[in-house]
């Protein structure tokens, strides 16, 4: 797994490669914490000045920060976390909306979530965590809407 900004491939393209890559792992919730914890090794450091109380994900058990920036009418993300399984979690969702359009953000269904078992495998407080995470990245993408009309 590689993180890239997907400006070419679309969500849905990007959900069903990692839903591809975690259908190897079923029924092994060993395996599959280990390999969303080599995720997050694989997710570049953010650096320090990033890592401040307002980049801070509310609702996650972890200390989580985000960043976004706009370029052009794209959104690239970039994170870090104190735990090795929420960096791998973060790492899943830029994967797939880093480098997306901001209307791209705003309408994603994330099905891939779900579709590899995402919810029994890391527990509720980490799946009330994973979900603020998401809310945070379509905040940012509703505030660069908002510039961008």
């Amino acid at each position: 797994m590689e993180i890239r900004e997907n400006t070419q491939a679309s969500i849905s393209d990007i959900q069903n490669e990692i839903i591809e890559e975690f259908s190897f792992l079923i029924d092994d919730r060993e395996s599959t914490i280990f390999y969303i914890m080599e995720l997050g090794q694989k997710l570049p450091a953010l650096e320090e000045k990033y890592k401040i109380d307002e980049n801070i994900i509310k609702g996650c058990q972890s200390k989580v920060w985000l960043t976004a920036n706009l370029e052009g009418d794209r959104i690239i993300f970039t994170a870090d976390s104190n735990t090795e399984i929420t960096k791998g979690l973060i790492s899943l969702l830029i994967r797939v909306l880093s480098g997306q359009s901001v209307d791209t953000i705003l309408n994603a269904e994330l099905y891939f979530i779900e579709k590899i078992g995402m919810g029994q495998i890391i527990g509720s407080q980490r799946s009330n965590g994973l979900l603020s995470m998401i809310k945070q990245m379509k905040l940012y993408a509703l505030a660069y809407k908002s510039k961008l009309s």
